[in-house]
């Protein structure tokens, strides 16, 4: 563990002007604080920030970011609170230290609505201050190093699946790929420990058989680069055993049938002898076809930069060749720590958008699930690269469609796009897109997001983007609905029900507003007697309470049962009066009642059947329905209107599908009886409005 004159002296070494002052208080603030808390490994609790603060004077960063390394742990573990940071170590560091604390509590949390608020809350401190992340990733590093003395197998495997999905992606968009390849190899050796154990074993045999080969074969490299008069250093390696292991399991081979397992890195002295030395490469040794990519002249997102290419050596032995500055190895290795300007605040373009985006896909998630996937699919998937016709280059990840390209050019052009030219070609919108290709995006200011699109774009934006869109238009169609069943229920009122009433009524039921009235109205969220009473208190005085039932058993009678026997109505064919009916005793949830057509009952032969009949209640049947709509405005409302004239109240309604020319509901109904369900149906059918109408 670092002392605390030696911590000092690290920082004074790249920083004379640092505080040293602010640095040994929060180094003695963070020792008595945690006391004589342990970790795991037996080591006080406090040895692990000051590691932490270590690995950011490795990266140089400045005296706010060791600090907040100092007391990354404090706010959490400790009585500490971020107001007492904030006193002692000022504003900036707390700010800082609080943004650690919320990602370090997704950990703890289970539950996806808790953990996906974290993340909302880390993601935007993020945004401000990519100091916070960077902190984050020092501290998952330093933790997987001692993962080992946590006796729990389960929690070392729960915290290494963690590491694997959020930390290393994470590490690798803001290019840091030392701390990716380490926590990808600590975690794999705890996730997959035979997969681990065996290639690593088979690394250490081509290693003592090969007797100093990588060492010849990188001799023989920079021999010929310095017969061409350049100056490079050569070094090589076996590649990382999670790589291999990786593409083992996506090209569906053996170890045997991985080919270029050794990994070859040429720094130079400028990107003119990169090139340069390339075409050295190239010239003494043959180079594997569609194997080459120029990251210098189109670098990754997170800022890396290299030449790539495959070789083929002596005896036929393929090997990888990087060739890159020694500036741009730097940089590669340790990312956006290695140039972060903190005096100047000086953010690089590629991760000002990448923030952005995530922001974006913050502000457009509905829920927990879809913030969890669209933030996963934002950062960690390969990229290509791909035009605007102006030449404008885009990165996106690997099978994107140009959907997800216009929406990465701006949210306008993916929600109005109707077609697409990639190359000059006229293509559908779910065509996959390939590195280097150039996509125009034909659009129209009459189009809108298709929930069809969900089933190909890839990127995170793209898909919040298209939800958040068919959402707001089915909640419109929802209110159009409700607006109709509205003015049906102020009919009723003595007194025409002005704009401010409404606004009132809203107000009374917990709602923001009228349109979220019509939508509660509309997706039956509200009775008729709620909104009466909000709309003017003590209508409904009088009035006959609303039949309350919590399922058909309680409104519906059935002869055939033996009294107080419990049934309920299947789902799979919503019988109602007018059926007939059969039931099959179910262990454990007494009478299921079928109509005697319905298809599920075919598994059920040898089941216990009862001969069944409906008795003298009949109130609140449901009765369930597929509706197909013409696409085209008013039709869904002109839907609602025939439910609503033929006094059948709407229980639920679902859009199931939707493309260019039709949008497709289950609509669930409340009714009296077959009949009067299927003048429903009859209705429905000859209605412009409708396509089809069945019953399901």
């Amino acid at each position: 563990m670092l002392r605390q004159y030696e911590l000092v002296e690290r920082v004074l070494a790249y920083d004379p002007d640092a505080d040293e002052a602010m640095l040994n208080r929060a180094y003695v603030y963070t020792v008595q604080k945690h006391g004589s808390q342990k970790r795991a490994s037996g080591d006080p609790y406090f040895s692990h920030p000051v590691e932490v603060a270590g690995l950011m004077t490795e990266l140089k960063l400045d005296q706010e970011t060791i600090v907040t390394a100092l007391l990354h742990d404090t706010v959490e573990d400790t009585l500490a609170t971020v107001e007492e940071v904030e006193r002692l170590f000022g504003a900036n560091v707390a700010r800082l230290v609080d943004g650690v604390t919320k990602l370090s509590k997704i950990e703890a949390m289970s539950e996806k609505e808790r953990a996906a608020e974290n993340l909302r809350k880390f993601l935007l401190a993020m945004s401000e201050d990519i100091r916070v992340l960077l902190v984050k990733l020092a501290d998952r590093l330093h933790n997987m190093r001692t993962l080992h003395f946590i006796k729990s197998e389960d929690k070392r495997r729960r915290i290494s699946r963690e590491t694997m999905d959020i930390y290393a992606p994470l590490a690798e968009r803001v290019g840091m790929y030392e701390y990716m390849r380490e926590m990808q190899l600590l975690a794999f050796e705890q996730l997959e420990p035979e997969g681990y154990a065996t290639i690593t074993g088979r690394l250490a045999q081509i290693r003592s058989s090969e007797g100093g080969q990588v060492d010849a074969i990188a001799l023989s490299i920079k021999q010929a680069l310095a017969e061409a008069g350049l100056k490079v250093e050569v070094s090589g390696r076996e590649k990382h055993p999670y790589s291999i292991w990786k593409k083992m399991a996506e090209r569906h081979v053996s170890f045997e049938q991985i080919t270029d397992i050794m990994a070859f890195r040429v720094l130079t002295e400028t990107v003119e002898d990169s090139y340069k030395a390339l075409g050295v490469l190239h010239t003494t040794w043959q180079m594997i076809p569609g194997r080459f990519k120029d990251y210098i002249s189109t670098p990754k997102s997170n800022g890396y930069r290299s030449l790539h290419t495959s070789l083929i050596f002596e005896n036929s032995m393929r090997m990888e060749v990087q060739v890159r500055t020694r500036e741009m190895h730097e940089t590669n290795e340790f990312g956006l720590a290695a140039h972060w300007a903190y005096k100047q605040q000086d953010k690089p373009d590629g991760q000002v958008g990448w923030l952005r985006d995530l922001i974006e896909i913050v502000d457009a998630s509905h829920d927990a699930e879809e913030l969890l996937e669209h933030t996963r699919m934002a950062i960690y998937q390969d990229r290509i690269f791909a035009f605007t016709p102006k030449g404008q280059l885009l990165q996106l990840p690997k099978g994107s469609t140009p959907v997800d390209f216009a929406y990465a050019v701006h949210s306008d052009l993916g929600s109005f796009a109707v077609g697409a030219k990639i190359n000059g070609r006229h293509m559908p919108l779910r065509t996959q897109l390939g590195n280097g290709d150039v996509v125009e995006i034909i659009k129209s200011r009459n189009a809108s997001p298709q929930l069809s699109w969900l089933g190909f774009v890839v990127t995170g934006k793209a898909r919040a983007a298209i939800r958040r869109a068919v959402r707001a238009k089915e909640r419109a169609e929802i209110a159009v609905i409700g607006r109709k069943l509205f003015d049906e229920i102020a009919a009723r009122l003595p007194s025409k029900i002005g704009k401010k009433a409404i606004r009132e009524a809203a107000k009374r039921l917990g709602l923001g507003g009228e349109e979220d009235l019509m939508a509660a109205i509309g997706a039956a969220k509200i009775d008729d007697h709620q909104v009466l009473e909000a709309l003017v208190p003590g209508s409904t005085k009088g009035l006959p309470e609303p039949e309350k039932w919590s399922g058909p058993e309680r409104a519906i009678s059935i002869r055939g049962l033996t009294p107080g026997v419990a049934f309920h109505l299947a789902e799979c064919c919503h019988p109602v009066p007018g059926d007939r009916i059969v039931g099959i005793r179910v262990p454990d949830k007494g009478v299921e009642v079928h109509a005697i057509d319905c298809l599920s009952l075919a598994s059920g032969v040898d089941a216990d059947w009862l001969d069944l009949s409906w008795g003298d209640r009949t109130t609140g049947a449901i009765g369930r329905l597929r509706v197909l709509l013409h696409n085209r405005p008013g039709t869904l409302a002109e839907a609602a209107g025939i439910f609503a004239g033929n006094r059948a109240n709407i229980v639920s309604l679902e859009m199931t599908g939707r493309d260019e020319l039709f949008g497709t509901y289950e609509v669930d109904l409340e009714v009296s009886d077959l009949a009067h369900l299927t003048r429903i149906v009859s209705a429905l059918r000859a209605s412009d409005a409708v396509a089809e109408a069945e019953r399901i």
